[in-house]
């Protein structure tokens, strides 16, 4: 970190302390909630409430939720908006903007009817503010900057104070120079949980929570491109990328509740193996029972947060992806021409006289990348990665795996390892008898009549439709 970079931050902390009345009432001065910052990857175990009222809490993909105070009646959260460094997988780090020491943020989560108070404190560079996406909140609180609010300035703290009104699935971010701060990461997750049984909401044994993003690093560089439209080249869950994204971990029966918000520039077809599950609702609340069907892929728009629930009955590890395939891939080779059937013998002596690590690639497909040992810019990581109990996994991006097992005990999140398959379940390399190809030419007739063989092109003109009925 650079001296200047040390100072300002050192400066917009003590600023930020220093909270302008005009910026916040005065009965707020010197009462700000503690500022809490995490700096693991990891996925937290869930922040039981221990006061206010009680709620089954979510566990964030690697992520966290942000812990908060009681102060006469009102829940309270400090967010400090500052550049973090984010660990996408082991090996690869990005310079990112985010909330609390991470991008994205922590969760924050509440019960309905809670008056909520937010302060907000900037450290970064520019201004900012902060939008609570898919919330019903007064109009002086739902952080437009310069529609609705004065931008947050750099050491300037601000308060936001609502009563979250309806439970459901929300996001928070900035709606100040967006183009710039979303690209580099700011947002979080929002969770409203429900004050009574709902015939809509139901009770869940295991409740996950991530943020979908995009971003345009280039391999061997640490900090996005923000101008970047549409040729994304790292598409994060939760701000990871596979194989450093954790697994879902779950008892074998438990009702499961998946929330997956979406933050990038595209759609994403999310795929689950192995299972069905209902879309239950959406970031404008609940689905009505009658509007649910079963599904095993759900295609989420930009900026929409969807929630699935199904029972976890099937035992083993189970594939949860974008079904796009290029977003299970991660920063390299996405401009590299398609080879395959190429004979690039030759080519290869020709050009390893004159570069000797030279090595030719995707004649027989992209698979091998994954066991190639090039070398590869630092703090960049393969375009395929990841191994299973069979081998190489050959995914990136946008991919996890639901492991489901008999034995994991309630409330337990730990990774309990691959799936030990029971004898005989495995599909393996048939060795028996072959038998041969049998193509016979078919013969079929045209309108006219004439028989024709398969190979024959027959071509008939559209005739005119005037006077037929």
């Amino acid at each position: 970190m650079s001296n200047n970079r040390r100072r300002f931050l050192l400066g917009a902390g003590i600023a930020g302390a220093a909270v302008s009345s005009a910026l916040v009432g005065k009965h707020f001065l010197n009462q700000l909630p503690d500022i809490v910052t995490q700096n693991s990857a990891n996925t937290n175990k869930p922040l039981v409430p221990n006061s206010g009222l009680p709620y089954n809490p979510v566990v964030t993909l690697n992520g966290w939720t942000l812990p908060w105070r009681m102060n006469a009646g009102v829940k309270e959260f400090h967010l400090v908006a500052e550049p973090v460094v984010r660990e996408m997988a082991p090996g690869m780090k990005a310079h990112l903007w985010g909330y609390n020491g991470q991008s994205p943020g922590p969760t924050i989560e509440v019960v309905e009817g809670d008056q909520v108070r937010i302060f907000v404190t900037n450290r970064l560079p520019e201004h900012t503010s902060v939008h609570w996406h898919g919330q019903r909140v007064p109009n002086g609180m739902d952080g437009v900057s310069g529609l609705t609010q004065k931008p947050i300035l750099p050491g300037q703290t601000f308060a936001y104070e609502f009563v979250a009104r309806r439970p459901g699935t929300f996001m928070y971010h900035p709606h100040a120079d967006e183009m710039t701060q979303m690209a580099m990461g700011m947002m979080g997750s929002w969770v409203t949980h429900p004050k009574e049984p709902s015939p809509l909401i139901s009770a869940v044994d295991r409740d996950f929570i991530f943020l979908m993003s995009a971003y345009d690093i280039e391999p061997g560089s640490y900090t996005p491109k923000i101008m970047t439209m549409l040729n994304f080249n790292l598409w994060t869950w939760n701000g990871r990328i596979f194989p450093g994204i954790d697994s879902f971990n779950v008892r074998q029966g438990d009702k499961v509740r998946i929330r997956v918000g979406n933050l990038t520039m595209t759609n994403h077809p999310i795929h689950l193996h192995g299972h069905e599950f209902q879309v239950t609702g959406t970031d404008g609340g609940a689905v009505p029972l009658q509007a649910r069907w079963p599904e095993v892929t759900t295609d989420i728009g930009v900026g929409q947060m969807r929630q699935i629930e199904f029972v976890a009955d099937e035992e083993g590890d189970w594939s949860i992806h974008c079904h796009k395939s290029h977003h299970t891939m991660n920063a390299m080779g996405h401009e590299v021409p398609t080879m395959i059937g190429v004979d690039q013998r030759d080519l290869v002596k020709k050009i390893t006289s004159i570069v000797p690590d030279y090595m030719a690639m995707g004649g027989s497909g992209m698979g091998d990348m994954t066991k190639m040992e090039m070398p590869i810019p630092d703090n960049t990581i393969p375009m395929m990665s990841g191994n299973g109990p069979f081998g190489s996994l050959e995914m990136g991006g946008m991919f996890s795996v639901l492991k489901v097992r008999k034995d994991q005990a309630p409330g337990d999140y730990q990774d309990p390892g691959w799936f030990a398959h029971p004898p005989g379940s495995v599909a393996q390399l048939y060795k028996g008898p072959t038998p041969k190809a049998v193509r016979t030419l078919q013969k079929v007739a045209n309108p006219q009549g004439a028989s024709i063989d398969e190979k024959t092109v027959y071509i008939q003109k559209p005739q005119s439709h005037i006077g037929s009925h």
